[in-house]
Parts: C-alpha cells; sequence; structure tokens
C-alpha cells in the first residue's frame, strides 16, 4: 500500500508554475530563455504600499490575526466593493486568506461533498479543477470556442446543470484568455443562474482593474442582485498592485460560507502574513493613480503581441479585453515537421518545440483545457517581449 494519500491520485502539479520553474532551470544552466508563462506584473510593489508594511513591522505589528484577517483590511475591502462595484458587504461577510488561490480552495472545500459537480468554462485556470477534484467534487468543463471570444454561452451552461450542480465558477477578465463579460454578456448569464436556484456562482475577479480600451468591468453580484445571497466574490492584491508575493486575495459572500471558510482556514494556515495585510490596507486605502499608467503598458504591449503572432506562420491571435495574456491558436501549424524531423501533432508539442528550438518558454492550451492554442503572458518588459515573438515567428518559419 502506498503510504501518500489516494486523493493525490486525482490532481497534477500546475502546469504554469512547471514551465516557469522549467525555465528558470533553463536559465541558470546558461541557456537564453526568455519565460513568458509567469502570471505575475513585472512592476515593483508600489512604494507607499512597501512602506506601509514597513511602518507595521516598526510598530510590532508581527502578531497573531483573526483567522479572516484584521478588522482594519476587511473594513477596507468593504469599502473597495462599495466604491469600485456598488455592493455592499459586512466585515463579517468577507475572509481574508494566502491569495485567491487559498480562498477558492477554502470555499471548495467547505462546500462540496463527493459527486457535487462544479461547471467550469473552459479555456480555464489550471488551479479550478483540481481544487474541485482535491474536495472530491466533479469538474463539469464547458468549452468556449475561440468563435465565441471565449466565452461562456448562456445555452451551453443551461444545458450543463443538472441535480448536482453547486458552483459555476466565473472568472473575467479571464487567466488565460484575457476574455471579459460585458455588463449585457454578465446579465445572460445571470439569467441562467436565476433559473437554477441550487447553483452558486464563484466569481474570480482578480484581473478587476487590468482592463483595455474603455472596458467597464462588472461583477454578477453588481448586475443581478438577486444573486446576491448566493455569489461568492473572490478578489486580491496580486495583480493590480503588484504584490503577487505578498498573499492576499479576500472572498465575500453569505455569512454562513464565509464562517465555514474560516474554519477551514483556521485548521491550516490561520490567517495571512499580518504584514502583509497592512501593505494590503495601503493598496486599497491609498492611492490608485498607478493602476492606470500600468495598464497603458500592459495594453501597449498586448497590442505589439498581437500584431506579431498574427504575423507568423500558422498562428492566430484574438486581442483581448483584459489581464495580461493572449491565448493564440496554432492550429495552423499542426502536422508540420521541425527542421529536425519532429511533426507537431498538439500544441504540447509545439510549445516544447518553442522552447527548445528558440529558448522561448510559453504555456501549452491542453493545460487550460481548450486545445490547439497556447498562452503567453506578456507581462514582461517590451523589448523582451518584441524579441520572444520574433524567435516565435522565426520558428514557425522554419516548419515545413
Amino acid at each position: 500500500m502506498s503510504f501518500l494519500a489516494q486523493r493525490l491520485g486525482r490532481i497534477k502539479p500546475s502546469p504554469t508554475i512547471g514551465v516557469t520553474q522549467k525555465a528558470a532551470e533553463l536559465k541558470a544552466a546558461g541557456r537564453d530563455v526568455i519565460g513568458l508563462g509567469a502570471g505575475e506584473p513585472d512592476f515593483d510593489t508600489p512604494e507607499h504600499i512597501k512602506a506601509a508594511a514597513v511602518a507595521a513591522i516598526a510598530r510590532g505589528e508581527t502578531k497573531y490575526t483573526a483567522v479572516a484577517g484584521t478588522l482594519e483590511l476587511r473594513r477596507a475591502i468593504c469599502a473597495k466593493f462599495k466604491r469600485d462595484n456598488a455592493l455592499d458587504y459586512t466585515p463579517e461577510q468577507v475572509t481574508v486568506g494566502c491569495g485567491g488561490k487559498q480562498t477558492i480552495y477554502n470555499a471548495l472545500m467547505a462546500s462540496l461533498d463527493e459527486g457535487d459537480e462544479v461547471i467550469i468554462p473552459a479555456p480555464y485556470w489550471v488551479s479550478y479543477p483540481d481544487i474541485v477534484l482535491l474536495a472530491e467534487g466533479t469538474p463539469v468543463i464547458v468549452p468556449c470556442s475561440a468563435e465565441r471570444g471565449f466565452k461562456l454561452d448562456p445555452d451551453a451552461l443551461d444545458a450543463a446543470v443538472t441535480r448536482r450542480t453547486k458552483w459555476l465558477i466565473l472568472n473575467s477578465p479571464s487567466n488565460p484568455t484575457g476574455a471579459a463579460y460585458s455588463e449585457m454578456e454578465m446579465g445572460q448569464i445571470c439569467e441562467v443562474l436565476l433559473r437554477h436556484p441550487h447553483v452558486w456562482v464563484m466569481t474570480d475577479d482578480i484581473y478587476e482593474h487590468v482592463v483595455y480600451d474603455g472596458f467597464r468591468f462588472t461583477t454578477p453580484a453588481q448586475v443581478e442582485p438577486r444573486l446576491y445571497d448566493r455569489t461568492l466574490t473572490i478578489n486580491g492584491c496580486s495583480k493590480a498592485y503588484s504584490m503577487t508575493g505578498w498573499r492576499v486575495g479576500w472572498g465575500a459572500g453569505p455569512k454562513p460560507l464565509i464562517a465555514a471558510m474560516n474554519m477551514i482556514q483556521s485548521q491550516s494556515t490561520t490567517h495571512t502574513s499580518s504584514i502583509s495585510q497592512a501593505a494590503a490596507v495601503a493598496a486599497l486605502n491609498g492611492p490608485q493613480d498607478f493602476i492606470a499608467p500600468n495598464n497603458a503598458l500592459f495594453c501597449q504591449r498586448r497590442d505589439i503581441v498581437v500584431s506579431m503572432l498574427n504575423q507568423a506562420a500558422g498562428l492566430a491571435c484574438s486581442r483581448p479585453e483584459g489581464a495580461f495574456y493572449v491565448y493564440p491558436s496554432c492550429a495552423g501549424v499542426l502536422g508540420k515537421a521541425t527542421p529536425s524531423g519532429n511533426i507537431i501533432e498538439t500544441d504540447d508539442d509545439f510549445v516544447t518545440y518553442l522552447l527548445e528550438a528558440e529558448g522561448v518558454a510559453c504555456v501549452q492550451g491542453s493545460a487550460f483545457g481548450l486545445s490547439p492554442f497556447f498562452r503567453i503572458s506578456y507581462a514582461t518588459a517590451t523589448s523582451l517581449l518584441e524579441e520572444a515573438c520574433l524567435r516565435i515567428q522565426r520558428a514557425c518559419a522554419a516548419l515545413s
């Protein structure tokens, strides 16, 4: 009998983290590698946020906090929801975790029984299905085509609902595609959910502030107040505030769910770092004026990457509304041979070829549940992005 738990056989390591680690190993071995796998901004955390952390240390705020997070931070989160989303929450309806990932994990562990179904639109963030599986639930994957902008079709959602459905997980703007739901599109999804009162919605809004071209972000409970009592709204500091390593995320929803999530967390991490929480208060309550310039640079990078990838033979790349990813199709290179004679049969083969031939690290579409595509993160220096895209063009041109 194996010493390890059988549940581990239900999941796999994060492919995106794996690609980042592989790129780092190759760089350490002396290879010229451009890593486009990491989903984190290349901007530094703003100075006033770092200063707030240093001040918290000086004040001795280095002890345990409440499991749900400090009252000061939960009040700041409530103010953020009111300011940005016109949503009213009390601190008792908010839980703070070690990033959005732990908050999602806590929610699914607290709510799923064996066989409960969770609808997950594909392409999806790699961790959604695995966390569902770890909680003994059943992921129900609903493909979202490029022709629909990688967005969930309301009729497909309706058809996926069964009596065992417990959650819909919605991520807008999306990782890996950058697709974002307009208010009208979000309203159509909400209309379906209203017809199924046993289905809750977990909305992952972590890229809320990373949007372009005048796009107006909305979230389900804001668009359809009748869903308020069965919505868990997830967000955090990682993306807009360049605080990935600080590990601060949160969820807001009905008190019984939040209490259950806090109970799960009380037996794992207890709470996220007290210093990180102090920094998060400064992030939410302090100046927001750095977000627009960051987004302007992201938007410029997006346009460069989309243009250059569309000039690569066999690739086709749409222009996303938000986040900092593109999800180009590599269907046009399948069946072609590399200079060494290997046939590109899958998107896995293609990203392996890019890494080996040109030192460009991307993530295969199979990791996100929809092939043949691959994900590029453009949250890196513009000069590196341009060089990476030139290498991708060269790699595609070398196929026959």
